[in-house]
């Protein structure tokens, strides 16, 4: 600051030498004189910039807002790697289940070649999933004789898996969609005997209201209906019942 005062002494100090050495022309169009006020205020903007601080406010800003953006940087840094691995696992996931459907299709389609013989599981070797899965596939391609024999197997294999009841209940499907309503009748009922907490009871009550219906025993089929009623009702299983109900006293059954 104080070589700023002694420049702008020298400035005053010369000043009347230059004035006087233009004193023919006017002051105020002195080029001289134009040149000295703007640096006067030039240097005074900037003396009154000095005095307040404001440069070196701004400088410290500027310092804060790189350290910001070294931090932020930072920060996304960390979640692009983070991101990268995520992906990672993805993949790594993906094709280890990519592998393990190939290996049950690979299974399944060396299993369907032709017929299952009584007492063969439709993916020998395989688990309790893998082969319910395998005869529930057979159902679904209407193989119905295939699918009652991999669901026996199933049951025979794996008394205690949590699929036994749905397994039990779809191969008295298999018979019902054949017409063989007397062994279908008998494979619902152990749906109900044996698993009367399954998922699956209040279907296989229906069917078996269903089967009596078609072997003409109204009583019984009439029976087996008013408990899907009384035992489920708000259920689907209830609606279809009471449909069948209405349709029987409608025939006069």
């Amino acid at each position: 600051m104080t070589s700023h005062r002694t420049s702008r002494l020298v400035w005053l100090a010369i000043a009347p030498a230059l004035l006087y050495g233009c004193a023919m022309q006017n002051p105020q169009e002195d080029p001289v004189i134009v040149k000295l006020n703007e640096l006067e205020r030039r240097l005074s903007a900037v003396e009154r910039i000095l005095a307040n601080g404001s440069l070196v406010d701004m400088a410290m800003q500027v310092d804060n807002l790189q350290r910001m953006t070294a931090e932020l940087s930072g920060q996304v840094e960390t979640l692009e790697y983070q991101a990268e691995e995520t992906a990672d696992r993805q993949r790594d996931l993906y094709q280890d289940l990519d592998q393990r459907i190939q290996e049950l299709e690979q299974r399944l389609q060396a299993s369907s070649g032709g017929p299952l013989a009584p007492g063969q599981l439709p993916v020998p070797g395989g688990s309790d999933r893998d082969n319910y899965q395998a005869a529930f596939e057979l159902l679904k391609e209407q193989r119905y004789e295939d699918a009652a024999i991999a669901f026996e197997r199933f049951l025979e294999t794996y008394p205690d898996s949590e699929l036994a009841d749905n397994a039990q209940y779809w191969l008295a499907e298999s018979y019902y969609v054949t017409g063989q309503f007397e062994e279908a009748l008998a494979e619902f009922e152990a749906v109900i005997s044996e698993y009367p907490d399954s998922r699956k009871a209040a279907d296989a009550l229906l069917k078996m209201g269903y089967c009596n219906y078609e072997l003409e025993r109204w009583d019984a089929a009439r029976n087996a209906l008013q408990r899907v009623q009384r035992e489920f009702p708000e259920t689907t299983a209830a609606r279809l019942a009471d449909q069948r109900l209405v349709r029987m006293r409608e025939e006069g059954a």
